[in-house]
């Protein structure tokens, strides 16, 4: 029975080696196409311009390629539509798309691979995937900063305990704050796009390893597709997963800061901090306690890092040991891939629209951004009377271990404690002491003073439009 039904499987396009057929356990387990299926629409692409390339070679008529073009159309629409059949004995996307094209248009449709291996069309399939995922990463990425200005906009004048060590440090605007954030996206957004030029390459010419046999115009290929230029070694076009590492490595850098920031969404939201409130429709409530309501998209934003991270390093290590040029080891590298890509996005998606929901308690942020976070500060007006900084540093040290034993504030030093300290110390330049004017000291290109903030967000509403 089980010999009958593997004589009834489809043959396998490079079956003539072999005497027997495989065994349905390792057919099992080589396929890809539970998760290459993905790159139907770039295999559909690649195969246009491969047949075009033929009939420039002359190894296609004119009608052939014609007749093969059509095909592959109806073939994408078929893909498209959800009604392409897949057959078990389809071992990737590439073989179910020519045994469907042969089944469409006859045994023209064998002469679509001449001058091309699987090991070229996969490695094609997956810069033209890295090409589009790029991009609609750097979009989703600008969303996210866009939600960010809006946000930085809406609390321009709202103060926020600067943190170090997860200590109150200084004063500083919650929108200077929120703008780092931004920073980092648009570091991310370079990252993408520096690895989108390393993946504007065509390998597909590179065939197996050595190259194809036949006279192919690479560089028209290449214009077809609209890469910037072909690969210029086809053992390493094929063995080649840099851009795919390289993807995986940017990918990694940004969820780590989406991490970051859900971190801050989550310690901002408990009652210890109390500094937002969470919009009902991104929070989830406890099946036990009523009173709870928890930040679980955040926390999810967060734990999810770990797979993208992972991602990275399961591509590494698949790639570190191999030996030139193509492995099946390699057909490891999409999974990972494709799921970092789609939690990344997902990530960035869901981060989009939740922050213009949240709501800050500014009053609460601004009464935590006083007090002792003021001492720095007072340190430099002594700077400013000619004391010398480490000397001023240790004379605010001792007033705030004062304060600290008393449980009174820096205004609130009486002028004999003051003088005691130092000479120039007095209460009326104790009383000048606050957030606000704290913050609008730090007026260097990139601080925190309300100027400042405002040509970064200037320069955020510029960038939004272009």
């Amino acid at each position: 029975m089980t010999r009958r039904r593997a004589r009834a499987r489809a043959p396998k396009a490079w079956a003539g080696r072999f005497a027997a057929p495989a065994a349905s356990v390792a057919e099992a387990f080589t396929t890809s196409l539970p998760f290459d299926r993905r790159l139907y629409p770039h295999d559909v692409a690649g195969s246009v311009a491969h047949v075009r390339a033929l009939v420039r070679a002359r190894l296609l008529t004119r009608r052939e390629g014609a007749r093969l073009e059509g095909g592959l159309a109806r073939v994408r629409r078929e893909l498209d539509a959800g009604r392409f059949r897949f057959l078990p004995s389809d071992e990737d996307i590439h073989m179910a798309i020519e045994r469907r094209l042969t089944e469409l248009v006859g045994p023209v449709g064998g002469k679509l691979h001449t001058g091309r291996s699987r090991n070229d069309q996969v490695a094609l399939d997956l810069r033209l995937w890295l090409r589009a995922e790029c991009a609609a990463l750097d979009a989703a990425l600008a969303r996210v900063q866009r939600a960010l200005a809006t946000l930085a906009r809406r609390h321009r004048d709202a103060l926020l305990p600067g943190y170090t060590h997860l200590q109150r440090a200084q004063p500083i605007l919650l929108a200077h704050h929120l703008l780092a954030y931004r920073e980092m996206l648009a570091r991310d957004r370079t990252r993408l796009r520096d690895c989108r030029v390393r993946a504007d390459e065509l390998p597909l010419g590179a065939g197996a390893l050595a190259g194809a046999g036949f006279p192919l115009d690479r560089r028209f290929v290449a214009r077809q597709l609209g890469f910037a230029r072909v690969t210029a070694n086809s053992v390493d076009a094929v063995a080649d997963r840099d851009a795919a590492a390289e993807f995986l490595a940017a990918a990694a850098i940004c969820a780590v800061h989406l991490s970051r920031l859900a971190e801050e969404i989550v310690l901002w939201a408990s009652e210890e901090f109390g500094f937002i409130e969470l919009p009902d429709a991104f929070a989830t409530g406890s099946s036990m306690m009523p009173q709870k309501k928890n930040p679980d998209v955040a926390e999810l934003v967060r734990g999810k890092t770990g797979r993208v991270t992972g991602a990275l390093v399961a591509l590494l290590t698949t790639l570190k040991g191999l030996p030139l040029a193509y492995n099946k080891d390699l057909q490891e590298d999409k999974p990972p891939l494709f799921d970092a890509a789609d939690t990344l996005g997902q990530s960035l998606d869901v981060l989009a629209a939740m922050l213009p929901h949240l709501r800050f308690r500014t009053a609460r942020m601004a009464a935590a951004a006083d007090g002792l976070l003021l001492a720095t500060d007072l340190a430099d007006l002594l700077v400013e009377r000619g004391v010398p900084f480490r000397r001023a540093h240790a004379i605010v040290g001792g007033l705030v271990r004062h304060c600290l034993a008393t449980g009174t504030s820096l205004r609130e030093l009486d002028a004999d404690l003051l003088r005691r300290h130092s000479p120039h110390l007095t209460p009326e330049l104790v009383r000048r002491l606050t957030p606000a004017r704290s913050v609008a000291r730090r007026r260097v290109v990139g601080g925190t003073a309300p100027r400042e903030v405002a040509r970064q967000l200037a320069r955020a509403a510029r960038e939004d439009a272009s």
